[in-house]
């Protein structure tokens, strides 16, 4: 009989037996030190814990963070008495947090210090902000030109992802090329094989690539973790932010984690700031109605109010209208939910349900603050809506938005929220319906034949037109339709801009309003004030070339009744 000696199997067996009697060793002399004993490898270990202590500064006093909740920290350590592991302690307890050291094996150190690798990119030291230096982002810009350069770049690092086991510059690439193409928003959304992900260019969704599961689960730790999530909150939504540090701006990133079918889906709301500085006479507001805006918003009291549905541009013109009016002798407050641009030498607020700060209560607390004028995010219930309209009556400018499909539903549905229809004529200025539509790219858009539908169309939008402003002459009948190049990534437009309408608080419409009148009565009575409805503004600006008749079509209904 032969006896075969397994070299390998004696090593592991040898090996196992050193790791167990270390181990042993530190549970006998963890009462020795008044410690409790902990073993890493039969324990979870937190990444929030984790990156509490950086690295070097973990390894050199051997210590790490475990498990934290709160201000609770759990830590292991392995020389209770090193100078270097009492420091760290002691600053711990500075910053606030109630620590409990455990003492543990060298082995259980390392499997603590392995994962840091999936946090060392993460933050660049910071959490809740990621450093994308002036020279990466300048030679990213460089390099990728193009959305399709985004595509096979994010493809090329997947690959290297997956064979090194690690994201590299993943996420990186995914914000850069969202920032490049001038993006609103990224969605990461997986499905049954695998993630999707989609940028919104000009509020329309595009399909960028479909990736592994597997990297997925990486960059949604990475998301969670920069945007100061719970990284173990896995059937919960969360919300969070980070910035991303360029060389001549800081841009906002809004992050919201909804659990689905297959995981978390992620949406990065990216919040450049060079988006929000369009001045009231670039939004697209046409001639007579602009005019019209800056006499109401001129004046020293009343009510301003923008409708229409999320992503139609509101808190742009908003803000548009109070970097306008805003000077030294203007106290200006907002209450906002949230706070996405911050606006210089303006007082802002945000709303805080858990704290009991809603519009409500802010605008109540705002009133006391003796402002001039008072932004409030949105008008939602009955007491909002009589605070606002009183503010106005006592010497305030007051903007705000309400949920209707257009401006002569705002009356009726103040009404609905017991505004006294007696008070409505004083206290409202203007009610003002906005739209998004994508402008046609100026280098590839190309005229079309105007099919007879079409032109029925056109006719009958002049014709409304010619009824509301006498002289009218209408412009020879002309449309152009998107192509797509290399300047729009594709996709036939490039920007947007707004489409309007208005109805003023005039004599013949104040007269209607103790009758509770509905929409349809409140546009015939308007319609001698010469302004445009949502329709007309955006037939005249299609027919101008700066968007399509199928761009219309997707965002109004053109099929509504002509009055």
């Amino acid at each position: 009989m032969s006896v075969i000696f397994n070299e390998d199997k004696q090593s592991r067996r040898l090996e196992e037996l050193r790791s167990q009697e270390a181990e042993e060793l530190t549970a006998l002399l963890a009462p020795r030190h008044h410690l409790p004993y902990v073993d890493l490898s039969k324990f979870p270990i937190n990444t929030d814990a984790l990156r509490l202590i950086p690295e070097p500064e973990a390894r050199m006093g051997a210590i790490a963070g475990f498990r934290v909740n709160g201000k609770t920290l759990d830590v292991i350590i392995h020389s209770p008495e090193s100078p270097a592991t009492q420091k760290i302690l002691a600053e711990l307890k500075d910053k606030g947090f109630a620590v409990t050291p455990y003492l543990g094996s060298v082995a259980s150190l390392e499997r603590a210090f392995s994962r840091y690798s999936e946090i060392s990119r993460s933050t660049r030291a910071t959490a809740g902000v990621i450093d994308i230096s002036s020279e990466e982002i300048e030679a990213f810009l460089k390099e990728v030109v193009d959305l399709e350069e985004v595509k096979r770049r994010f493809a090329k690092e997947s690959e290297v992802a997956l064979a090194e086991g690690s994201i590299t510059d993943i996420l990186e690439i995914i914000l850069a090329g969202g920032i490049l193409v001038q993006a609103s928003d990224i969605h990461l959304e997986p499905e049954a094989d695998a993630v999707r992900l989609r940028y919104r260019l000009d509020g329309v969704l595009h399909d960028i690539t479909f990736f592994n599961s597997k990297l997925y689960r990486q960059i949604l730790s990475r998301v969670k973790l920069i945007s100061g999530l719970k990284l173990n909150v896995l059937k919960t939504a969360q919300d969070g932010r980070f910035s991303i540090k360029l060389s001549k701006q800081e841009i906002e990133v809004r992050t919201s984690v909804l659990p689905g079918a297959y995981g978390e889906s992620i949406v990065l709301r990216i919040l450049n700031p060079e988006s929000i500085l369009v001045e009231l006479e670039a939004l697209g507001v046409e001639p007579t109605l602009y005019q019209i805006l800056q006499q109401e918003i001129a004046k020293p009291n009343g009510l301003i109010l923008l409708t229409g549905p999320t992503g139609s541009g509101k808190t742009t013109t908003l803000y548009a209208i109070l970097r306008q009016i805003n000077s030294t002798e203007t106290k200006i407050i907002t209450i906002e939910d949230p706070i996405e641009y911050h606006l210089e030498g303006i007082n802002q607020t945000q709303v805080n349900v858990g704290e009991d700060y809603t519009f409500l209560t802010g605008l109540r607390s705002a009133l006391r603050q003796d402002p001039d004028v008072i932004m409030v995010g949105e008008i939602r219930d009955t007491e909002t809506a009589k605070i606002a309209i009183n503010a106005s009556l006592t010497g305030h400018l007051v903007l705000s938005t309400l949920h209707t499909n257009n401006a002569a539903g705002t009356i009726p549905r103040l009404i609905d929220l017991e505004a006294n229809p007696k008070v409505l004529d004083a206290a409202l200025n203007i009610a003002m319906a906005q739209r998004l539509v994508r402008k046609l790219c100026p280098v590839c858009k190309k005229p079309v034949v105007i099919t007879p539908t079409d032109t029925q169309l056109l006719n009958q939008v002049l014709a409304g037109i010619k009824k509301k402003r006498a002289g009218f002459t209408a412009p020879p009948l002309a449309l152009w339709e998107a192509v797509g190049c290399h300047e729009c990534h594709g996709t036939g437009y490039r920007g947007r801009i707004g489409v309007f309408e208005a109805i003023l608080l005039d004599k013949n419409v104040a007269e209607l309003l103790i009758k509770n009148p509905n929409e349809r009565e409140i546009k015939r009575v308007a319609l001698q004030q010469g302004i445009l409805d949502l329709r007309e503004d955006g037939v005249t600006k299609a027919m101008a070339g700066i968007t399509s008749l199928g761009e219309l079509n997707r965002v109004i209904d053109m099929g509504e009744e002509f009055l």
